[in-house]
């Protein structure tokens, strides 16, 4: 049962650091219509900032101001110079240009940072573990990306329901024109959200950062389970990056920690790790095409 406490733990952590990852990509799809590719960099980005300004620093604290400024800026560079001309292109346009940022945001990591991966401690008031019940201790750091997460959620349903900015955000998803002969600077709008999109990445990245080794190309792994999650939540919802995230951290997580157990009461040892490595690493995948033939759209699209 205590395991079962843990694994659970464990897999809401990864769902709370793929929803700050898919609440940005989400958010650039269903308002801006753009497909980006590069979402994972700003959270390399955020993640190579933050690992350098602790070091230097010691403070776990300024290392998430950098990091999640650094990526947000360089978000807010990127629309304004390469992805502002890209909204009346087709989508393959768009997958061509941000595919090229990417290769372009490795190579220049390699040559401010090395090849070598950095990494970053636990910060000193986070390091230990807080005894959840008797005999299940958890790591306070794990819980404290959990709870930072769960602050984000509310922030942004906050910001889209409740305050003007939100309104104008949703209104020019609709109708672009319209809005801007309201008077709306719908390009800075739209920069702001990039931004806003590029910074959740970047807080995912320097979260993500004492637990993962800090190298270039690391964005490109989360990215396939971020699109995952996009696309059982439904595109444009930030309720939805909520659920799927959490769907898919809890099928990864607990698939791996548990099918290889269930699969030994069926096969032999060896058989069953191996057929439990494949289905655990096919289970996310599988869930998706199961909401999907439910639900095409998602189980909560933006629109409808």
């Amino acid at each position: 049962m205590l395991l079962v406490i843990e694994q659970l733990l464990n897999g809401l952590q990864l769902g709370i650091t793929l929803f700050l990852m898919s609440a940005g990509l989400t958010l650039v799809f269903g308002i801006m219509q753009i497909i980006n590719l590069a979402h994972g960099s700003f959270y390399m980005i955020g993640a190579y900032v933050g690992a350098t300004v602790a070091a230097r620093s010691g403070s776990f604290l300024l290392a998430v101001v950098a990091g999640v400024a650094a990526a947000a800026v360089v978000g807010a560079v990127v629309e304004v110079l390469v992805l502002r001309h890209l909204y009346k292109r087709q989508h393959l346009d768009q997958v061509l240009a941000t595919f090229g940022l990417i290769m372009f945001f490795n190579e220049l990591i390699r040559v401010i940072w090395g090849r070598q991966p950095l990494f970053m401690s636990i910060p000193a008031g986070l390091s230990k573990s807080i005894q959840i019940m008797p005999g299940l201790p958890y790591p306070t750091y794990r819980l404290a990306v959990i709870g930072i997460g769960l602050l984000v959620a509310v922030f942004l349903w906050l910001m889209f329901a409740k305050t003007r900015i939100g309104m104008q955000i949703r209104a020019g998803s609709s109708n672009r024109e319209m809005v801007g002969a309201l008077g709306v600077n719908i390009n800075l709008l739209y920069t702001l959200v990039f931004g806003l999109g590029a910074l959740l990445a970047g807080l995912a990245g320097v979260m993500a950062g004492p637990i993962l080794a800090v190298e270039a190309g690391m964005g490109e792994s989360i990215l396939i389970l971020t699109f995952v999650v996009i696309v059982i939540g439904g595109i444009g919802s930030i309720r939805g990056a909520v659920v799927g995230a959490l769907l898919v951290g809890m099928v990864d997580t607990l698939g791996r920690a548990f099918l290889p157990a269930i699969l030994r009461t069926m096969l032999s040892a060896a058989t069953a790790d191996s057929a439990a490595a494949s289905l655990s690493s096919m289970a996310i995948y599988i869930l998706m095409a199961a909401i999907l033939v439910w639900k095409p759209r998602g189980l909560f699209p933006a629109h409808g």
